[in-house]
């Protein structure tokens, strides 16, 4: 019993730390001290293997992810500091109306996660095009935080079928299923996550009060020297044109040993440093094209990787308390208690998913210990391996957001936001919003 205890009161001490915006790094050092100390882990190993270098470790995460955060942060940082992502936001506010930012960020957000480019890459290259879009709303700047959210990290992340994420890779690994399992389930989920998601989020623009910063389409300082906004869209379209490129190539099925073929498994085999050359080739494309970038740019880009590199070490504490959390015997007991629910199997599914997510704060790595340690059982209990693949993919994406989660951290320290002033309406559509969803389509499933 105190190994459950021990894993409730550490996880309940992070998200209060991270609420009270201490520094998570702290947070996430002392939340694992509880979870080892309760499950009788041995304190060096905890600190010195599983939270840092296992394979949920902090440093397993930072290595993997650490040029992604930088060339990701220098690329943001260009399109900045050029003007160009506030021309391009400019242009969209007067000829759609700076009242449609939160759809302009969603839709987004959307188009580029369904696409395949992955949710940190998407949150560098809109965050200066909708932080503009919202200044000129006079839209507050915690409803951009959950409108990313809502675009990169929901229907199109766990729900829409064909989607290349991490997620529906997982599943489809694991069960045999193809990316497109659970068709139907998928497009009805991930239509009401967009639904409800909007609902609120306009909702919450209508009550809101802050005085736009200038009006749409005003001259800012610095206006006559920024570029036009079909220019200011060269370098997205060269970092979005590059990531593309291998999956191009790969459904022409090229010759093996040619060009095309090496690019194409290139891209398929390197989703991480794929991306990343694309961000750099985008800030060299930022380089060339735009004047104001070239009176000092290595100061430009200095800054871009300074706001890196923070997010990244806050992200990877987080994973690592993770780390310490599925080393436990708490952990391996709560798998049993689920089976043992007197619950109908796809509603002990849908616990059982978010609650892992939920536990380790991450939805790719909740879906993971999932699939490889109970979904045979669920297998075995008759439900059928298409439902099982995309209700646990979108069960992945409930409590997976919960405050200690790596993904809202970095969000929140990117965006220069506390949890207290932006997590409640992120919490709505990144885990109320798919909560809802998700029910509602095992609703459906078990009709039939």
């Amino acid at each position: 019993m105190i190994e459950y205890a021990g894993l409730l009161l550490g996880l309940a001490l992070l998200i209060a730390l991270a609420l009270r915006g201490t520094n998570i790094i702290l947070a996430s050092l002392l939340a694992s001290l509880v979870v080892a100390a309760s499950n009788g882990l041995d304190l060096f190993e905890t600190y010195t293997a599983h939270f840092t270098s296992g394979p949920l470790g902090a440093f397993t995460f930072a290595a993997r992810f650490f040029i992604l955060f930088v060339t990701g942060a220098i690329f943001g940082r260009a399109m900045a500091e050029s003007g160009a992502a506030a021309s391009i936001a400019e242009a969209l506010a007067r000829r759609l109306g700076a009242e449609r930012a939160l759809w302009i960020v969603v839709l987004a957000c959307a188009l580029l996660t369904y696409g395949g480019v992955v949710v940190f890459v998407v949150l560098f290259a809109v965050y200066p095009l909708g932080l503009r879009l919202i200044e000129q709303a006079g839209i507050p700047k915690r409803l951009l935080a959950a409108a990313i959210g809502l675009g990169a990290g929901t229907f199109t992340m766990t729900a829409l079928p064909g989607t290349p994420s991490i997620h529906n890779v997982i599943a489809a690994s694991a069960l045999g299923t193809d990316l497109y399992a659970g068709a139907w389930l998928g497009l009805v989920g991930g239509a009401l996550m967009l639904a409800l998601g909007m609902a609120w989020l306009e909702r919450e623009r209508r009550r809101a009060s802050v005085p736009p910063a200038q009006p749409v389409g005003a001259a800012v300082a610095g206006g006559e020297d920024r570029p036009h906004w079909a220019l200011a869209l060269v370098p997205i379209a060269v970092v979005l044109g590059l990531i593309v490129v291998p999956r191009l190539l790969a459904l022409g099925e090229p010759a093996g040993g040619s060009v095309a073929a090496t690019l194409a498994a290139l891209g398929r085999s390197q989703p991480v440093a794929w991306p990343s050359f694309a961000l750099v080739a985008g800030s060299l494309a930022c380089l060339a094209l735009f004047p104001r970038l070239r009176i000092a740019p290595l100061v430009s880009f200095g800054r871009g990787t300074d706001e890196g590199l923070l997010p990244l070490i806050n992200t990877a504490a987080v994973i690592g308390f993770g780390g310490v959390v599925a080393q436990t015997s708490g952990f391996a007991s709560f798998a049993g208690a689920m089976l043992a629910l007197d619950l109908p199997p796809v509603v002990s599914l849908f616990a059982t998913v978010n609650v892992l997510a939920g536990i380790v704060g991450s939805s790719s790595g909740g879906l993971q210990i999932f699939m490889a340690t109970l979904a045979p059982h669920y297998l075995e209990l008759g439900i059928e391996p298409e439902v099982l693949h995309r209700i646990a993919t979108m069960a992945s994406g409930g409590l997976d957001s919960l405050p200690h989660c790596g993904t809202v951290v970095a969000l929140f320290m990117i965006m220069g936001l506390k949890h207290r002033e932006a997590y409640k309406d992120f919490a709505v559509v990144t885990v109320v919003v798919p909560l809802i969803a998700t029910a509602a389509v095992i609703a459906m499933a078990s009709l039939g």
